[in-house]
């Protein structure tokens, strides 16, 4: 039988607003161990924390300018950061670790936002969009002379390129079971006939992409944040709220936000609420589906 979308959202789930008072809501990230929801504030330069019980707090007041987040296969914050030009991983104590600043020698863009695969990957995407922002004071530069999407190898900590055919690649993803990896280019942000889709890649075991389709047209707007579900539909950011898309690229729906979506993330009861970052506010709604990885 054929999933719809009122299969995944329920016959009648309502959206609701958890808190707001952000200047631009980005990077959810659902901390397992403490029932707790990360938000990166970029502009504010700060990552706040929700609980369903003690509602919104400061979790980090200086976050370096923190974008997307992701918690790794031991339960420790990874993050993208703007204001360093790097990723970082938070230990237990609190102490930051630097994984990786640079590759050859010169500084990253503005690490944007990123996914640990099972083996301990980090996968980032790295597009200027800190450098085009008067926003985020960025010192500094292009440097490398492109924006990428990067490998972080678990073992070695070496960094390579591992796609550079992108305008602005922006939020990534991948399938429950590791072989497809999906890329967002938001490229109209800055260029009137720039890219606004989310592109398709097979992703082997020796990480060689190779693009296999589909490619997703986002509109209105581009797309941002993207997250997968435990069935493999496509959950993406969009300028009007969150749309679903069937792994075969089909559109299933959409989730009619109030403001524009930056990022999203699964979290809550069996991972089947999905946690919506969108400019000022933060909301959640409940599926009848889970994110990818939750048993």
């Amino acid at each position: 039988m054929m999933i719809t979308f009122a299969d995944l959202v329920g016959p009648s789930a309502p959206i609701r607003k958890l808190f707001d008072g952000l200047q631009w809501a980005e990077g959810p990230v659902w901390v397992a161990d403490d029932r707790r929801l990360l938000v990166s504030d970029i502009p504010a330069n700060r990552i706040l924390s929700w609980t369903a019980e003690a509602g919104a707090s400061i979790h980090r007041s200086d976050s370096s300018r923190a974008n997307g987040n992701a918690i790794d296969t031991k339960g420790r914050l990874v993050t993208c950061e703007h204001a360093t030009r790097r990723v970082t991983r938070t230990e237990a104590d609190g102490t930051i670790i630097v994984l990786a600043d640079r590759f050859q020698g010169a500084r990253f863009n503005s690490p944007n936002d990123l996914i640990v695969l099972r083996d301990g990957t980090v996968l980032f995407t790295d597009p200027d969009y800190a450098l085009l922002s008067a926003l985020y004071t960025i010192e500094g530069t292009h440097e490398i002379g492109g924006n990428h999407v990067y490998r972080i190898d678990p073992e070695s900590g070496a960094v390579t390129i591992l796609l550079a055919d992108f305008d602005k690649p922006n939020g990534l993803a991948v399938s429950p079971d590791e072989t497809l990896l999906y890329v967002a280019d938001s490229g109209r942000t800055h260029r009137l006939n720039g890219p606004h889709h989310v592109r398709t890649f097979s992703l082997s075991p020796r990480y060689e992409p190779m693009e296999c389709g589909p490619t997703i047209e986002i509109a209105p707007g581009v797309p941002d944040g993207l997250k997968i579900d435990s069935l493999g539909n496509l959950w993406i950011s969009a300028h009007d709220g969150v749309h679903c898309h069937a792994a075969d690229g089909r559109f299933l729906g959409k989730i009619d936000v109030p403001e524009i979506v930056a990022n999203l993330a699964f979290g809550g009861d069996g991972g089947k609420t999905l946690f919506i970052a969108a400019s000022t506010s933060v909301y959640a709604i409940n599926l009848e589906v889970s994110g990818a990885g939750w048993s």
